[in-house]
């Protein structure tokens, strides 16, 4: 797993970091674009990073690559962004810790649903 850097200059430093963290730019390209051989999908995604040239990441393409850091366990893109934007920087949860809130906000929503309908059952009995 590869350190996170303290501080990048842009985002396509942060990014072009994540990529070498998340198995490098052959295996992280081919991912994106699976339709393309290897060697053109490394190629695109370089292109993409390189602002001498005219290709782009979509903003989606962008969030796949700062999950994809997230996975490998390199946060700088998430961490420049929400810098550079003014936010703290990202606490990364856990897959554990995210499954346990979601049960908590079911089990929760449950209970909603049960107050709910003795209300509705309450009102329809009175009438």
């Amino acid at each position: 797993m590869k350190q996170d850097e303290l501080f990048h200059e842009t985002l396509n430093d942060a990014l072009l970091d994540t990529i070498k963290a998340a198995g490098g730019f052959k295996a992280v390209g081919h991912d994106l674009w699976p339709e393309k051989s290897v060697r053109e999908a490394e190629q695109r995604l370089r292109d993409c990073l390189n602002p001498d040239r005219r290709d782009r990441l979509t903003p989606d393409q962008v969030l796949w690559l700062i999950r994809r850091g997230r996975e490998a366990g390199y946060h700088a893109a998430a961490r420049f962004i929400c810098l550079e934007a003014g936010y703290a920087a990202p606490q990364p949860v856990e897959p554990e810790d995210q499954k346990a809130a979601l049960q908590r906000e079911y089990i929760e929503a449950t209970k909603t649903l049960a107050r709910l309908a003795q209300r509705i059952e309450s009102m329809e009995s009175k009438k």
